[in-house]
């Protein structure tokens, strides 16, 4: 590997299915002190009101999709890109290459041992060969739509819709390094996540050139 490759901090992109428990995953590996830089809340900030990605989208979808205080409307815009595959690309075409270019210069700029770069969508998106190692929240299915239903308060229509428009999980285990099985009590994630805490910090160590 290149000699600047080797002296940044090691890369590991979190994904997982939606409601699979990545951020609470990444909150543990926070707590540990690992700079975490999420692609989600990236992807918020680069939509803000007054952000030109806003004014592509409302040019994109019209202004059904902008609330009243000309913010974006999720749940608006949620419910039109899991029904429509067309809208869902565009949409992903007008925010990928502007979250992409903002977790690379968080990451840049982040340090540490390690750093762990939660992407939803990992499977097909750009920022997989920017990381060095995969780790995929894993959970039941079934277990995504009971949570699903529970957190944003989804159909169960909608909820299955979402799930199906993202990777399956057989292709986000196929491309995993580690799996956190996250379905049993936060006392067991968090004994998991101190265990690859410890082990990334290994690999960190032997890829450091000095």
């Amino acid at each position: 590997m290149p000699a600047d490759d080797a002296t940044r901090p090691l890369r590991i992109g979190l994904t997982g299915g939606i409601a699979s428990g990545k951020s609470t995953v990444a909150g543990m590996f926070a707590e540990l002190g690992v700079p975490v830089i999420d692609t989600d809340v990236i992807a918020r900030e680069v939509v803000a009101r007054g952000q030109p990605a806003l004014d592509e989208i409302r040019d994109r979808f019209g202004d059904h999709v902008i609330d009243a205080d000309g913010n974006l409307d999720r749940a608006e815009m949620r419910a039109t890109v899991f029904s429509d595959d067309r809208a869902r690309l565009d949409l992903e075409a007008i925010l990928h290459p502007r979250i992409g270019a903002e977790t690379r210069r968080q990451a840049d700029l982040a340090g540490g041992d390690y750093q762990l770069i939660v992407v939803p969508l990992l499977t097909d998106s750009p920022l997989r060969a920017y990381v060095d190692r995969i780790l995929v929240v894993d959970c039941d299915e079934d277990i995504q739509v009971r949570r699903l239903l529970a957190r944003d308060t989804e159909t169960l229509e909608q909820a299955r819709r979402i799930l199906a428009a993202q990777a399956g999980r057989e292709e986000r285990l196929a491309i995993a390094d580690d799996v956190i099985v996250n379905e049993g009590s936060l006392h067991a994630t968090r004994e998991r996540v101190i265990r690859l805490d410890r082990q990334y910090r290994r690999l960190a160590r032997r890829r450091d050139p000095s």
